[in-house]
């Protein structure tokens, strides 16, 4: 298994011909490029090492970042045992036998630093193999991972260990990145200060994928520099990261929803876009744009859920590309309307008074009566027919005899919604009018 800059291995000379990620790998956390808040002095990484002891971490950031390296370097930096595992390829049974190698080197006085990359792939059983081991101090534990640890690692663990963030890699950082290929190649890149731009942009905070890119440009020979467009005919395109089961899924969920909740129309439409390019379902995010307009606009613009349906039938009945673009004016339309959630939170108070009031019965005179019996019992009796009162409106009470009327729905003073709070108080003091009077 490679890393940003070498192998899991303990540290060896690199060979020559060995790839250029490799030959970069750092010697030192000094060297470490882009997370300087975690290993230089004042970082936790760096205060652990001038201490001389280390607790076991969990080093949780995008691919290419250096978590291998800052685990190997860890080790050396403190004079422990290195043993490197990976989850992608261990079971119960190396665990095992990395626990017993750890404890035949705890007994010669020599603590072991157990590196298991990717470790959110063992699963929760696996996880709780862990515990007595870096409990008891016989291993301390620095596992990495690209996922949300809250999500993928058990409570217990978590418990036991300190989350150390890697920051995706900046554009200095890469442009760093680049200045040692280029040290180590003796001549610079055979692009232009443009593509190099571009090149760094395309690798998204990934050390790794960069230096594989500048790999493949110093194995080619041109007679002038490449421009961004000739480079890119040349270099793999990198997709964005993006799982669509995972924490990145929803991250640019909650972005799209939050930037249409805040009537920001720009926003929208970029983290949309982020999701569809990065190859999320159309459908699913149309689910979401429905969701959306009942959850935040509601009867402040009743056009707004006709507009999403209208969009998943287009989808539906173009496909992509072509469909998308409805989708597109969905997103646009539901940011620039008026926002209310009053039927969100007229929807949750009913349903706890549904919850508070249990079986209830309805008023006997709403009832219908089939049948003679149901007649005899008081069923539909003294029911006042609406169409046939004075305004089309009989004023009668539909709550349990047990339950007081009350207000669930509180429309707001936006949008379409003015007109419904008019008509709710046309109501309301018709029904009082009613009442009042005796009807």
């Amino acid at each position: 298994m490679s890393d940003l800059f070498g192998s899991q291995e303990q540290q060896e000379i690199p060979k020559a011909n060995a790839p250029l990620a490799d030959r970069l790998r750092p010697a030192s956390l000094g060297e470490v490029i882009g997370q300087e808040h975690l290993t230089g002095p004042d970082g936790a990484i760096g205060r652990m090492v001038a201490a001389g002891t280390l607790s076991s971490m969990i080093l949780w950031g995008p691919p290419g970042t250096g978590k291998t390296s800052i685990a190997r370097l860890l080790a050396d930096a403190v004079g422990m045992h290195y043993k490197p595992i990976s989850a992608v390829f261990s079971g119960v049974a190396d665990l095992k036998k990395a626990f017993a190698e750890a404890e035949t080197m705890a007994r010669t006085g020599k603590q072991t630093l157990l590196f298991v990359d990717e470790i959110h792939r063992f699963n929760r059983a696996q996880q709780d193999g862990f515990l007595p081991f870096v409990e008891s101090g016989v291993v301390t534990l620095v596992g990495a991972t690209t996922e949300n640890p809250s999500f993928e690692l058990n409570a217990a663990l978590l418990s036991r260990t300190q989350v150390m963030i890697l920051r995706r890699l900046d554009d200095e950082a890469l442009g760093t990145l680049l200045d040692r290929a280029e040290t180590a190649e003796q001549r610079k890149l055979p692009i232009t200060e443009d593509a190099r731009s571009a090149l760094i942009s395309s690798a998204d905070g990934d050390g790794r994928f960069l230096l594989n890119q500048a790999s493949t440009l110093f194995s080619i020979y041109v007679e002038n520099p490449l421009d961004p467009a000739g480079m890119a005919a040349l270099l793999q395109k990198r997709m964005p990261v993006y799982d669509k089961d995972r924490e990145g899924h929803y991250n640019l969920i909650s972005a799209l929803h939050k930037s249409l909740r805040g009537s920001d129309p720009q926003a929208a439409l970029y983290w949309m876009a982020r999701m569809l390019v990065a190859g999320e379902e159309p459908l699913y995010v149309l689910r979401r744009l429905v969701r959306f307009a009942s959850e935040d606009i509601g009867l402040a613009d009743p056009q707004a859920l006709v507009q999403c349906l209208a969009a998943k039938d287009a989808y539906d009945f173009l496909g992509s590309p072509e469909g998308e673009l409805a989708i597109v004016q969905a997103c646009l339309y539901l940011a620039t309307a008026p926002k209310s959630n009053s039927a969100y939170k007229a929807q949750k108070a009913a349903w706890k008074l549904a919850r508070e009031t249990g079986s209830l019965m309805p008023p006997a005179h709403i009832l219908n009566a089939p049948t003679k019996l149901m007649k005899d019992i008081g069923y539909g009796k003294g029911y006042a027919y609406d169409h046939d009162a004075d305004e089309g409106f009989s004023g009668a009470n539909y709550w349990p005899d047990e339950v007081k009327p009350a207000s669930l729905y509180q429309p707001v003073e936006r949008g379409f919604e003015r007109k419904v709070i008019e008509r709710l108080n046309y109501w309301d003091n018709l029904r009082k009018s009613i009442n009042n009077n005796g009807g």
